[in-house]
């Protein structure tokens, strides 16, 4: 799929869903803060959520005291939503309209995470852009949550990659030492269930 066409599927599905009727919807995302609180460190540290959307991640961020959070997604709806729940918080964070694959970091970031961006990213040229962006720009640590090989092959209509935790790990060994990998049990706001596979790294 074509960058256009990508931002033009997510701007639909933002534009047409409530968080109650997309499948990654989290009312607390626990896994990603507890890896992202595990690295130890300080607030003034650079956090960036990849494919942020209007997660929730970044209101308890604000509230953990990181005063240096970015949001990047592809979709601009998805980061207004975002902006107009946080209402003056909004101004608090840097949001990022962008394909990952064509993210061109202005900063370094201590943290880098992503829920289920990656799995997105189908061919070799897309997952080498993203992992040399992420080498180039990452200083401390990664977090990386995708389906995993007993997960769903589709994602909001899309085809994704699984991944477990050898072959995740392999995509990232050039440029990031493995420090712990689990899988979970995501349950939708429909009620079925996704298993993810969640991997923090840190960058070599």
């Amino acid at each position: 799929m074509e960058e256009s066409a990508r931002k033009n599927h997510w701007e639909t599905v933002y534009e047409t869903k409530n968080p109650d009727q997309v499948s990654w919807t989290q009312e607390i995302p626990q896994t990603s803060l507890d890896f992202i609180r595990s690295f130890g460190v300080n607030k003034d540290a650079f956090v960036i959520d990849i494919g942020g959307g209007d997660s929730l991640l970044v209101d308890f961020l604000l509230q953990d005291g990181y005063n240096n959070v970015s949001v990047l997604d592809i979709s601009e709806k998805a980061l207004e939503k975002a902006k107009k729940r946080l209402g003056k918080n909004a101004d608090k964070v840097k949001w990022i309209v962008s394909d990952i694959t064509e993210f061109q970091p202005k900063d370094k970031y201590d943290i880098w995470h992503d829920r289920a961006t990656f799995h997105f990213l189908t061919t070799p040229e897309q997952i080498t852009k993203y992992v040399d962006i992420a080498k180039t720009s990452v200083s401390g640590y990664m977090s990386i949550g995708t389906f995993s090989t007993n997960g769903p092959t589709k994602c909001s209509g899309l085809e994704i990659k699984q991944y477990d935790e050898a072959s995740l790990s392999h995509q990232l060994e050039t440029g990031f030492s493995k420090l712990k990998c689990i899988t979970e049990n995501h349950e939708t706001p429909f009620g079925t269930i996704q298993n993810f596979i969640f991997c923090s790294f840190r960058r070599k």
